[in-house]
């Protein structure tokens, strides 16, 4: 019977293992298992968010890739994990009426690979559940796109009565996920303004505010990237808030510890994300956050044909220093994981060699036309300051990266040329 690794999880570092997986060892023997039925690469849903990016167009199908990649797909969530049996129990999946289209199903394994990603964290703040929307994953993303196009309609109808009628927009967390969303969506409205809302002027109507409870926004990141985001985002008519402690979040506004209000018609929660709760269940090894415990091997501790990686993990990789949730941490991380599990796979030795996370820097995307960054980190213990169409270009890269990991080079370059000649035969967002 042929080793059968599954991977529950089709975000950046689990598709990105199944994808080279299969390739090398085939259907039977890889197993991918996730809630979606198609693929987009989180860092960019704040693009879908904004409507500047097709969530139609840039969604890959997990059927396409697992055919064309050489590995199963599963769909549905995982609800219980069974270690002595070895198999996991996959939920059935519903229409949207009800109707069961697949039963529960339970999947063994030899190898289990959990990536499962994270949640948004709300820190016990009062209203932050019910009143904030998160971009978690490719449906949040569309859901704030179409209730933003919805509120700009209504605010447009309104200027006819009410001159001051507009849009307000809170983004808690001045991390990178809220500072390329508040750039986005000013890049946005300035767009949307041009199709079909006349009476709608974006820099004054369209009002977004940046909540930040640092001394700083971007505070992992090098004082100068901080500067310059902060900078740009006052060029784009951005009001950022920092040292501001969000207290309570009402249906229509925010509140901080000074008492302060933010009128808001959508809040987006971007302040902090967490292991999903779900994980408690499996009777693993937690760390206090709630990420599966694992070691510099990235086994979860205890079970050695138990792995884990991304946001869902939790590993030392320095004394004090852990494994940051990072988009480049998940690919590192797969490729650890993708050299051990063949190596084990085909009966060869496994690398006797801890996984070691490397920092190459960070890029923030701060519109279609302009990023920030520093570039290297502590790979060779200096850190270089990018800004402009070159940070851009960098940023853009990352995208492709990806994707030629899961598609490979020919179709990523051919996508790639088709998304530029796309953008220039359709508005620059999407509308409907």
């Amino acid at each position: 019977m042929p080793n059968r690794i599954v991977i529950v999880g089709g975000g950046a570092g689990g598709l990105e293992l199944a994808c080279k997986l299969g390739r090398k060892l085939g259907p039977r023997r890889v197993t991918l298992i996730d809630a979606n039925l198609f693929h987009v690469w989180k860092p960019s849903l704040h693009e879908v968010a904004a409507g500047t990016l097709d969530i139609h167009q840039e969604g890959l199908s997990y059927s396409m890739l697992a055919h064309d990649n050489g590995f199963t797909f599963v769909f549905g969530s995982m609800t219980a994990l069974d270690r002595h049996a070895r198999q996991v129990t996959v939920s059935e999946a519903c229409a949207e009426d009800g109707a069961v289209i697949l039963p529960e199903r339970c999947i063994v394994y030899d190898d289990l690979v959990l990536a499962v990603g994270s949640v948004s964290n709300y820190f016990g703040v009062p209203g932050a559940a019910e009143h904030t929307l998160s971009l978690n994953g490719p449906h949040d993303a569309e859901h704030f796109r179409l209730r933003m196009l919805k509120l700009l309609t209504l605010a447009d109808l309104r200027k006819t009565h009410d001159p001051e009628a507009g849009v307000g927009i809170v983004i808690i967390g001045g991390g990178a996920t809220g500072v390329e969303l508040a750039a986005e969506l000013r890049e946005a409205s300035e767009v949307q303004g041009r199709y079909g809302y006349p009476r709608l002027d974006p820099l004054r109507d369209v009002r977004i505010t940046l909540l930040e409870g640092a001394p700083r926004i971007l505070s992992p990141l090098p004082a100068r990237v901080s500067n310059t985001a902060m900078r740009l985002l006052a060029d784009r008519h951005i009001a950022v808030h920092v040292q501001c402690r969000v207290t309570n979040i009402e249906a229509d506004r925010v509140v901080d510890a000074e008492g302060q209000r933010y009128p808001a018609d959508i809040v987006v929660w971007a302040a902090g994300i967490k292991a999903p709760a779900w994980l408690a269940a499996l009777d693993l090894p937690l760390s206090k956050g709630g990420q599966l415990l694992v070691n510099r091997r990235l086994q979860v501790e205890g079970y050695p044909n138990i792995m884990a990686l991304g946001d869902c993990a939790a590993c030392e990789y320095a004394d004090g220093k852990w494994v940051p949730p990072r988009a480049q941490s998940a690919h590192q991380e797969a490729d650890y994981l993708y050299r051990a599990l063949l190596a084990r796979t085909r009966g060869r030795p496994v690398p006797d060699v801890p996984y070691v996370y490397r920092d190459y820097g960070s890029l923030v995307s701060m519109g279609t036309q302009t990023s920030v960054g520093n570039l290297m980190g502590n790979l060779f213990g200096a850190s270089w300051f990018v800004e402009g169409l070159l940070a851009r270009c960098m940023y853009v890269s990352l995208h492709l990266l990806h994707h030629r990991a899961v598609l490979g080079a020919p179709r990523t370059a051919l996508l790639a040329l088709a998304r530029y000649l796309v953008k220039r035969a359709r508005p620059l967002v999407k509308l409907h």
